[in-house]
């Protein structure tokens, strides 16, 4: 019993100063003017980072009317905001993958329920987008858009 407690405080000892001896060590790198010198975590090699601002913007493959072709033949006006004349605009934001796929898609703001569900629906389902490109190398960009709920005069 007592070679088990003399090996535990020798154990809690050793375990003290490579602690202590590793702090001391590395005090310098995490001063409050060195932060810089602490580096991101890095997934495999795969660049996680977000761009909100890019060099070439990504957009709809074929542009702004093929994108507009693609809402007026896939959006379906929710019936309860139809009977209850309810329109207006819905605010998506997303992000645009290196390889053209959409994640995160998320409605900002908007004048229902329904609509943002929509909005959602119709965003997630499209097809592949041109990606944002920074230093001629495609990136995952951050885009946001309005899609308008109007109902016929």
């Amino acid at each position: 019993m007592r070679t088990l407690r003399n090996a535990l405080k020798i154990a809690a000892l050793i375990v003290a100063t490579i602690s202590f001896s590793a702090r001391a060590m590395n005090a310098k790198f995490f001063t409050k003017n060195n932060l810089t010198h602490i580096a991101p975590c890095n997934l495999g090699g795969v660049d996680t980072t977000v761009y909100t601002m890019v060099d070439v913007a990504p957009g709809f493959a074929g542009g702004i009317p093929a994108f507009m072709e693609y809402l007026s033949a896939n959006v379906k006006y929710p019936a309860v905001d139809k009977e209850n004349k309810i329109t207006g605009k819905v605010f998506v934001a997303f992000i645009v993958e290196p390889d053209g796929s959409l994640s995160n898609v998320k409605a900002m703001l908007g004048p229902s329920e329904t609509m943002k569900a929509e909005a959602i629906r119709v965003l997630a389902n499209s097809p592949k987008w041109t990606p944002g490109k920074v230093g001629g190398k495609a990136v995952r960009a951050r885009f946001t858009i309005p899609i308008n709920f109007e109902l016929p005069k």
